[in-house]
């Protein structure tokens, strides 16, 4: 079996276009409902984005680590620079120490990261599974049986469950997310079942990564992923699918939806050898942690230049919107929508001159 599936690379790739694209809206106040979060209980496309970046990592981790494994100063290395450039994107550009956020996106990759490999290189694919299992079932015994101090019960609300409490204990509330004040979607505890998301990746490249037959690989993924999908929306009658608590309903619906997706991936791409369509998604996946930090810096960089109007001074980001994109669009959801794909189409130009030149920036 190959060290690389070019169909991993796709896939990546894939599912990193689609977090910028959801995170660079032309106009917030104008998006489809498909590209935002479900409010709260529920799933959108746009929830399913994370966790199958998370599976992904857990993916890569079994192909990466399954004949040469790094060392655990090197692992921590790694999962250490991840969490940095997370807490630099939180910081920039205002550098508050005092109030910024610590979780986040790749602090949350970092740590699941971090994690997921030790558990992949100290224990074996039975016990993988047994972690696994004991991960998503201690979460939703805790969040749905332990009283929440100062509540009284326990409950699955936005600012009184179990993981909220914990979160402000240990981070306070002026390390949190700013738009809710007192829980946060990347909060520490909610990490723990965000782990069995990594694992699922894991055991998923294990299983690509056997010498049974490509038929009988797709098959089982196909089965398998089928079957989480059917396990969470079961679970999900008394622990809700809600990605910003990462219920354990969540973890196998969304965990489900990326087996389906990379077992097809791998049987268009790999297998039938479709891959003339692939080179754009390719470009994207092989530098998919750069054009994540770098998306994130740049709308933040655009804010900070002003434009005088006549109507008074706006964020160069919100001239280029009105007067480059959306004036050429009479609906505002377009116009929106139209302003991400730009974005998005910036990058590929030149993630495209990378990947031609054999530029890729490792972390």
């Amino acid at each position: 079996m190959q060290n690389r599936l070019l169909s991993l690379d796709v896939f990546r790739g894939i599912t990193v276009a689609a977090m910028i694209l959801v995170n660079n809206p032309g106009d917030w106040d104008h998006v489809y409902a498909p590209l935002l979060h479900a409010h709260w209980n529920g799933c959108t496309p746009t929830d399913l984005i994370f966790p199958f970046f998370l599976f992904i990592v857990g993916v890569s981790i079994a192909f990466a680590m399954g004949k040469s494994q790094p060392s655990v100063l090197k692992i921590i290395k790694r999962s250490a620079i991840l969490f940095g450039l997370g807490l630099f994107l939180n910081l920039y550009p205002k550098f508050n120490f005092e109030t910024v956020r610590i979780p986040g996106v790749l602090q949350r990759i970092a740590l699941v990261y971090l994690i997921c490999s030790l558990i992949f290189i100290k224990t074996t694919r039975i016990a993988q599974i047994g972690i696994t299992a004991f991960l998503l079932l201690a979460y939703y015994l805790l969040m749905t049986l332990v009283p929440v101090p100062g509540v009284g019960y326990a409950n699955l609300e936005p600012t009184t469950n179990l993981g909220a409490w914990i979160d402000r204990s240990l981070l306070t509330t002026a390390h949190l997310w700013k738009s809710a004040k007192v829980w946060d979607p990347e909060g520490l505890f909610s990490t723990i079942p965000a782990i069995g998301t990594g694992l699922l990746g894991v055991l998923t490249g294990q299983w690509l990564r056997t010498e049974r037959s490509i038929a009988e690989r797709i098959a089982w993924l196909f089965l398998s992923g089928n079957a989480l999908i059917l396990g969470g929306l079961m679970w999900n009658e008394v622990f809700p699918i809600n990605k910003s608590l990462w219920t354990s309903s969540f973890v196998l619906y969304a965990g489900g939806w990326a087996m389906v997706s990379l077992a097809a991936c791998y049987w268009l791409i790999d297998v039938q050898g479709y891959r003339r369509w692939t080179t754009p998604f390719v470009a994207f996946g092989v530098n998919a942690i750069t054009v994540f930090f770098l998306s994130g810096i740049i709308p933040r960089t655009l804010a900070l230049i002003k434009i005088d109007t006549p109507k008074g001074s706006v964020s160069s980001q919100y001239w280029m919107q009105k007067n480059l994109v959306g004036v050429w669009f009479s609906d505002p959801y377009n116009a929106s929508l139209a302003g991400a794909l730009t974005f998005i189409t910036i990058w590929f130009v030149i993630l495209y001159v990378m990947y031609k030149k054999g530029v890729i920036i490792k972390v």
